[in-house]
């Protein structure tokens, strides 16, 4: 009996979502570094082989949360309104990530959202693999918004003034203070950071 793609497609995405959940309990217990893939395998009870079908890296077993981000840029830009420019498409989008204290802004005080951006932003294999999805996500926002040099460093400077904000964020929280005292400071931060670059882009 053939399963019908419905189920298939959960049976996947459960498998995927128990090798993620593995690895990052494992990751954020002992460290990036001290767990391997054969642990993961072994713990989601799941073969290396089937492991790397979903996860292509090792890196990939905790950046998959950034990697669920993939291309949003580029999409909130395809997907606005012909009145609105894209930047303020974007600034918009940004701000309410803030509201909702998404964890891609670093808006997040959940205190396994800090632990996993700390081993993120202090380990050089998953901050290097980090930099791979952005520089990916740079060419697809530059595809959408036009095919000039403009274009390419307008989107550069989308995607670096999200990073810039969002480990902003993250860092007054691991200072000790709550999402909800930060988010006046980090709703500040993305409005005059915006600013600065629909003024620097011409109003565009």
């Amino acid at each position: 009996m053939i399963e019908p793609v419905g189920l298939r497609a959960r049976k996947k995405r459960r498998t995927r979502d128990a090798i993620a959940d593995a690895a990052i309990s494992m990751f954020l217990a002992r460290g990036f570094d001290q767990v391997s893939v054969s642990d993961i395998a072994a713990t989601a009870e799941v073969s290396k082989p089937t492991l790397f079908r979903y996860f292509p890296t090792k890196e990939d077993l905790i950046l998959h949360r950034f990697a669920d981000h993939s291309g949003e840029a580029a999409r909130v830009v395809r997907d606005r309104r012909p009145d609105i420019a894209p930047i303020t498409a974007l600034h918009r989008h940004f701000r309410a990530g803030l509201d909702r204290f998404e964890p891609v802004t670093g808006l997040n005080d959940h205190p396994e959202v800090v632990a996993y951006h700390r081993l993120v932003f202090t380990t050089p294999s998953l901050a290097g693999r980090l930099m791979q999805y952005m520089l990916d996500d740079e060419d697809a926002l530059a595809a959408v918004l036009g095919p000039s040099i403009g274009a390419r460093l307008q989107a550069a400077q989308v995607i670096a003034l999200q990073r810039v904000l969002a480990r902003a964020n993250w860092q007054k929280i691991v200072e000790g203070r709550t999402a909800h005292d930060v988010q006046p400071e980090a709703i500040a931060d993305a409005d005059q950071a915006f600013t600065q670059m629909r003024h620097g882009m011409g109003g565009s």
